[in-house]
């Protein structure tokens, strides 16, 4: 059965999209099957992918709303062993109306759990908030990577982060820990990535991949080209540090 791994912070511009597209393309490079789940109203893993949003008949609102099963809603993309669950801004108005109920943290594990175990790995792309939509994904998830920056107010956000994991953990998914934090957008030459790095180090120990994201060129293309790093330019930097990171990932869940 395959493991669902939810990409999360509630701090925008981290590198999460990003994260979850080159991860979940990655991990289907090596022979997995991956679905890649775009639980972000704005539909940047969708349009990641290459899926073009407007062709779309069902998104993963309507999963969620149960019009449409989650098998009925995957697509196949052009990559290796990659499939996606698109989304579009009709979720962004739905979250309210989907989730009224106490029984709604579990509304994305229901409609899930048939399809799980047609891949190995599910990969969420979870909105930059700590709504319905991500807490839903979260008492889905068998494990959660936080991507996160190397600045102080990242480590703030990190800790509300783990205040809200430990509520899931309590109320709805207690098989839910986290798999990895991601430093992104690393700069190694700065002061400030040190102190950071060594500060999740003290503060999560065993948690932080051992592979960092630089900043590149090529990684910052390739969403342009509707495509993975990996398939825009598989020689670059970001392409072999996800590769990276999809490997310890297999080894961590």
């Amino acid at each position: 059965m395959g493991k669902i791994i939810s990409f999360t912070n509630q701090k925008g511009g981290v590198g999460k999209t990003t994260s979850a597209v080159n991860v979940a393309a990655s991990l289907g490079y090596m022979g997995r099957r991956t679905l890649l789940v775009d639980l972000d109203p704005q539909g940047n893993a969708t349009s990641g992918v290459g899926i073009q949003k407007r062709d779309l008949k069902n998104t993963v609102r309507d999963v969620l709303a149960g019009d449409a099963t989650a098998a009925e809603t995957v697509l196949p993309t052009q990559w290796t062993n990659l499939w996606v669950i698109p989304s579009s801004m009709m979720l962004a108005g739905a979250e309210f109306a989907l989730f009224q109920e106490e029984s709604s943290y579990n509304i994305m594990k229901n409609a899930f759990a048939p399809i799980k175990d047609m891949f190995d790995y599910i990969i969420v792309d979870c909105p930059p908030s700590l709504g319905m939509l991500t807490l839903n994904s979260l008492s889905a998830s068998d494990g959660l990577v936080i991507p996160m920056q190397c600045e102080f107010y990242a480590l703030e956000g990190l800790a509300q982060l783990t205040n809200t994991i430990r509520k899931v953990k309590m109320h709805y998914n207690n098989g839910l820990n986290i798999t990895g934090i991601l430093l992104t957008m690393y700069t190694n030459r700065l002061l400030l990535t040190q102190q950071v790095k060594n500060e999740v180090k003290k503060k999560f120990e065993g948690k932080l991949f051992d592979t960092t994201i630089s900043r590149g060129v090529k990684l910052a293309e390739a969403p342009g080209f509707g495509m993975p790093v990996l398939y825009h330019d598989k020689s670059c930097k970001g392409a072999q540090e996800y590769l990276s990171v999809a490997r310890e990932l297999s080894t961590r869940i």
